[in-house]
Formats: structure tokens, C-alpha cells, sequence
């Protein structure tokens, strides 16, 4: 079974961490690894996200960022923004909707998780959608085989 890899990241840095994952190497610096998922999985998350922050219909699927890797995907800054504002988007003084997109997430057909790994999982990904901010020319990049 595969596994996804989430991070921040410039683009070089992107394509030295895509060419050493792709060599079967541990890759340095703070990551988000989901065994069991491909891309797919995290397109369904953005999805889920973007209907959750009332952005939906924004386009949040992954986009090929280099030929030398075709693993490593791009994440939209439409669906960076949708993950970052699950941390504090609040629903009509329901709360904070990231347990919400969590449990949704955890229900989608053969996902390898249940909704509390799930929410660690969601939280983390929101967290390193923060980060892209605060990092000059970083995006948020996937791997996946």
C-alpha cells in the first residue's frame, strides 16, 4: 500500500525532496506522511475543506509542479487557504468546522483511517497550510505513490 507525503516547501526544495522520496530515501524537514491514501484522498480533503470554509467550487485539484517527478504534485492556494482556514472558521457559533471535515473525510469510501486519526491528520495538514505563509515562495507540495 502507498503512502502520501505532505509538506512545505519551495520548488527546488520540492524537487530535491521529490527525487529523494522517489529513490526510496527519508526525506529531512517536517512532513505530514498518510499511509494508505494517494493524491486522490487529499483532493477529496480540499474539496471537503472548501465546502466547509464556503468555498466550494474553488478548484482544488493537485496539479503536476515537474516533469522530473511525476509523484510530486502542487497544491492549489485555493485549497491552501480553504486548510488553513479550518484552524479558526467557525460555523454559525457551532464551532470550529475542522472536526466536521474531519469526520467527513474519515467517511470517504476506502479510507485506511478512522475519524480521530483522521482529525490529527486534518490538523496537521492545516497547520502546514499556515506555514506556506510564512515562508517565502513556499507552496504546499504532495508526493504519492
Amino acid at each position: 500500500m502507498g503512502f502520501a507525503e505532505i509538506f512545505v516547501a519551495t520548488h527546488a526544495e520540492a524537487l530535491k525532496r521529490a527525487a529523494a522520496l522517489d529513490r526510496g530515501a527519508e526525506a529531512a524537514g517536517p512532513a505530514v506522511r498518510i499511509n494508505g491514501i494517494t493524491d486522490f484522498e487529499v483532493e477529496q480533503l480540499g474539496d471537503l475543506a472548501g465546502q466547509a470554509v464556503h468555498a466550494a467550487g474553488a478548484d482544488y485539484e493537485l496539479a503536476l509542479v515537474d516533469v522530473t517527478s511525476d509523484a510530486l504534485l502542487g497544491v492549489p492556494e485555493a485549497m491552501v487557504k480553504a486548510l488553513a482556514e479550518l484552524l479558526t472558521y467557525e460555523n454559525e457559533g457551532d464551532g470550529n468546522v475542522l472536526d466536521d471535515v474531519a469526520a467527513a473525510w474519515a467517511e470517504q469510501d476506502d479510507m485506511p483511517f478512522d475519524a480521530a486519526a483522521s482529525r490529527q491528520y486534518v490538523q496537521q495538514l492545516a497547520a502546514l497550510a499556515t506555514d506556506v505563509e510564512k515562508t517565502d515562495r513556499a507552496g504546499l507540495y504532495v508526493w504519492s505513490v
